[in-house]
């Protein structure tokens, strides 16, 4: 199978050296300086340092010819490694052309719009291309190293999902599908912003109690939200619910989770973002979130608390304190 990959990152690339054992695939980055480099060396040292890239891997900053790689082939498909504020300039920039498949890796909602990712690709691309999400717990560095992991291909177009299961599934990935779009970019979105509230409390060190606590009613949040945008409960028991928010509230090389560390010590939002040097998009998402949960009067207590800690100038403390204080109430 053609398959083409939209964005060089280190989730990007991590996939692309797993894709190529079995497909041809093209990676594609937008800065031909770096990405010439990458071609070079073998090897993604900004965002995927250690891990060989094999030669039957072709690295490229054209664009149109990643885009043709695909569009040659009628099972064709072009996977958009971008983050979610880079998701619509990608999609504005393959409007007219000849897409077989798309499919995109991104998690979170558009921070001006409040759209989830298969909402920007349907406004700018329309309902004509068989589209989806690949999500689920994923780190990069262990896909890329070959270590098991299971994801969701979620997409309305049954065809497209048994594509992708073919495509991807195999060695130690595993695909599953499912065709409640809403309900894995929600789980995929929100998880972002409980992992900064998770690294927060163990960063402040409230024991392995608080964390469990903070997980579970957490997967209450997002599956409130979920089904009130038209989800279903079962989803978020999955892989893109429970599972990426266990993985990323609890892994060490989550960026979210690591927001929440910094946070913790005292250190100020930017100066955290910049040593990441990696998108963090709980950051990107939450005031999204919260105003959207707002709308719809649904009740997302954490999200709330971690929203004030980032952009309404309250401390960590301050928001453990409110989490606490507040009044008891039956489990749902």
């Amino acid at each position: 199978m053609n398959i083409s990959i939209l964005g060089a990152g280190a989730w990007g690339t991590a996939l692309a050296i797993v894709l190529a054992a079995r497909h041809n695939v093209v990676l594609w980055g937008r800065n031909s300086e770096a990405i010439q480099e990458v071609a070079v060396q073998r090897e993604n040292m900004a965002y995927l340092r250690g891990f060989h890239l094999p030669e039957s891997l072709k690295v490229t900053a054209d664009f149109d010819l990643a885009v043709n790689h695909v569009a040659q082939s009628p099972d064709g498909l072009l996977i958009v490694a971008s983050s979610v504020s880079g998701l619509r300039a990608v999609a504005e920039t393959l409007r007219g052309r000849h897409i077989p498949n798309i499919v995109w890796l991104c998690k979170g909602l558009e921070e001006q719009t409040r759209l989830l990712p298969h909402q920007i690709v349907r406004e700018v691309l329309g309902d004509a291309i068989p589209a989806g999400a690949l999500s689920g717990p994923s780190f990069a560095q262990e896909v890329a190293r070959g270590l098991p992991c299971a994801l969701t291909i979620a997409s309305r177009d049954k065809a497209l999902c048994e594509r992708v299961v073919a495509a991807v599934h195999g060695g130690n990935l595993r695909v599953y599908s499912s065709d409640d779009l809403i309900g894995v970019e929600i789980g995929g979105a929100v998880k972002n912003i409980l992992a900064i509230a998770t690294g927060a409390a163990d960063g402040l060190q409230l024991g392995l109690n608080a964390r469990a606590a903070l997980i579970t009613r957490g997967l209450a949040e997002i599956s409130r939200l979920g089904i009130a945008l038209g989800g279903r409960a079962e989803t978020f028991m999955g892989l893109s619910g429970v599972g990426d928010l266990i993985l990323t509230c609890t892994g060490d090389l989550s960026r979210n989770r690591r927001v929440g560390l910094g946070l913790a010590q005292g250190k100020k939002l930017d100066a955290i973002v910049a040593e990441l040097g990696h998108v963090a998009e709980g950051v990107r998402c939450a005031q999204a979130v919260r105003s959207l949960a707002r709308e719809l009067n649904v009740d997302m207590p954490i999200t709330n608390a971690v929203a004030s800690a980032l952009f309404d100038g309250i401390s960590v403390q301050e928001m453990v304190a409110r989490l606490l204080s507040r009044d008891p109430r039956e489990e749902n």
